[in-house]
This record gives C-alpha cells, structure tokens and sequence, in this order.
C-alpha cells in the first residue's frame, strides 16, 4: 500500500532527527512543500486530508540527511520579506542577520528625518544579496549599492539583484575607490569573522559555506572586519554610521577597533535568540 503524505512526512521527521538534523520537524515538511510545489501551510493541510505521498520526496530528505543545506535542495532562502536565489557558492543568509538590516533602516531613517532625501547606503561583501536587496525593498528612497568580488558568489548576487534597485560594483570591497569617498550615509557589512582553524562543527556549515564568506583572515577573526572598518572611514559622509555583525567573542575586539579609527557612539547589539550579534558606530560630523 502505497505512503500517505502525512506517513512520508512522519518518516521523514525521524529519517532526519537520527541524522542530527538540528529542525527535522520543519525540514521534513518543508522538503514536501518543495516536492509539491506548495507553501508549508497548503502541504500541512493536505497531510490531514489524506494526499499520497510525491513522487521524489524521500530522495530529497536523503540529501538533507547527509547534511546538504536545506536552502541547496529548495534553491531559496527566506530573509526579513524576500525569498532569496542560493545554492553552492554563497553564503546562505541567517536569520540572525536581519538584525543588520532593521539597524540600517533606523539609522537611514535618521538621515532621512535629518533632511537627506535619498540617503546613501553601500552593502560590503553582499554575498546573495540579502541585505542590500532588504534594505532597497523596505526603504524605496534610499540609494543602495552592493559590493561582492567572488566569482562564484556573483553568479547568485546578480540573480538575486536582477530588476531591482541595487547598484552592484564587481570588487573587493578592501578597494572600493576614491571616487566614493565621502558618499553613503550607511556602511553595512557581515563580513567573515570566523578564527582561522576554528573549523565550524556543523556540516552544512564547515561543508558547504564558502570559506571565503566565512574564516576573518587571521587567527582572531578580525583581519576582514578591520578591513570593512578602514573601507568605511574611506567613504563615509562625516557624521555617518557603520553596520557590522561579528562574533559573540568579538564584541571587546570590534569595539577597540572601531575607537582606534575613530569612530563614535560604539554600541552593541543583541540578536532574537539574545547574542551580541552587530555593532554600530558613528563617524564624527561637522563641528565634532
């Protein structure tokens, strides 16, 4: 006799539980959405009315059972209201990143209040685009460029880009040039911070993320951040503001930093699950 949905789905949750998948509820329901072509609520209702099992569906929870990223297998990532393009060669947008961009969007509403009319925002290391695209799409009038250099990650920031607003500049963001110098009201960044040797210990991490998006350059984490830090002194208007989401451990580090390249207002942020997840810093104005 052939599965029900709602069988396959049970099988699925502990097909997944016993591969350490850390939500094997949701990812098994989810992974039948995706095989139904529906949204999680339409699958759920249609487990309780009976529907068969899809075609398909047992295989994909295989592929997550060896750990390959849910968002490689669906092709998409939810971030704040968009559903982003991903898959091998990008950075897969957290949840705990949408903190930058409320951040972002306060403080450009600042600028905004303060009589700026299309303030200036630059995204450094966009990856898939997900805060640069949020950032344009909840906030129409300001102006936001996105910067990204690697090959492989580029493929899905153009994806993910395509038709908006978005400015995309092609290059390493330690070599954004003079000709942006004093321009955006806004620096926003999630740049690599992991240590270098300290090897993720979640597969869909340590064996699928880019190393490139991930590992901060030097033993501490901090050589790509302070590179982000040196970029925005380069090309903020004066009285504006850096964005920077960092480790647990790099509050004091990224606090330092930001003093020593004089920065102002340093404040530090906590995440929904209550981390110290993003500072915020001022560079000092007129008259400062």
């Amino acid at each position: 006799m052939a599965a029900t949905l709602a069988q396959a789905i049970a099988w699925g949750r502990s097909r997944l539980l016993r591969a350490g998948v850390a939500s094997p509820d949701a990812d098994a329901v989810l992974l039948a959405a995706h095989t139904l072509g529906l949204g999680r609520g339409d699958t759920e209702a249609r487990a309780i009315l009976g529907a068969p099992e899809p075609d398909g569906y047992r295989d994909l929870v295989e592929r997550r059972a060896r750990r390959e990223p849910l968002q490689h297998i669906t092709g998409t990532a939810p971030f704040r209201q968009l559903e982003l393009a991903v898959g091998p060669g990008v950075f897969v947008p957290r949840p705990e990143t949408e903190l930058l961009v409320q951040l972002t969007l306060d403080l450009v509403r600042a600028w905004r209040e303060a009589g700026e009319t299309h303030p200036g925002v630059v995204d450094l290391g966009t990856g898939s685009g997900a805060i640069a695209l949020a950032v344009a799409s909840e906030d129409p009038a300001s102006r936001v460029t996105a910067v990204e250099r690697e090959p492989a990650a580029l493929e899905w920031t153009r994806r993910n880009l395509a038709g908006s607003r978005v400015r995309l500049l092609e290059s390493d963001y330690r070599d954004v040039t003079v000709e942006s110098a004093g321009r955006f009201c806004v620096v926003v960044t999630n740049p690599p911070y992991v240590p270098d040797g300290e090897i993720p210990e979640d597969p869909e991490v340590r064996d699928y993320d880019p190393p490139a998006a991930l590992y901060g350059g030097d033993e501490t984490g901090m050589a790509f951040p302070c590179a982000a830090m040196d970029t925005a002194v380069r090309i903020l208007r004066p009285g504006g503001s850096f964005v920077m989401e960092h480790a647990e451990s790099q509050v004091a580090a990224v606090a330092r930093a930001l003093e020593d390249r004089g920065f102002r207002d340093i404040r530090m942020h906590h995440d929904l699950t209550d981390r110290p997840r993003a500072t915020t810093a001022t560079l000092p104005g007129p008259g400062d």
